[in-house]
């Protein structure tokens, strides 16, 4: 069984209020969700994603609501 490398640490100044909790995690527990986000979503790569996903929203509801304004208001 490999030790664990994340931890936990817990330090309190006395001088103060200031109280202060770090927790280390190291990179090969980040899920893949995560590194798909931070691949997928940030820079320029997420621009380009977020302006393609958009024009296909956009088209999406532009063609669902013709088909249905077509049927709702089609001559008997």
């Amino acid at each position: 069984m490999q030790p664990q490398d994340t931890g936990v640490q817990y330090s309190r100044w006395n001088d103060s209020s200031h109280e202060e909790v770090s927790v280390n995690v190291p990179t090969a527990e980040v899920s893949g969700c995560s590194r798909i986000y931070t691949k997928m979503c940030t820079g320029k790569t997420g621009i380009a994603v977020k302006v393609i996903g958009g024009n296909i929203l956009l088209w999406t509801v532009f063609i669902i609501g013709y088909v249905t304004g077509y049927y709702v208001h089609k001559c008997k």
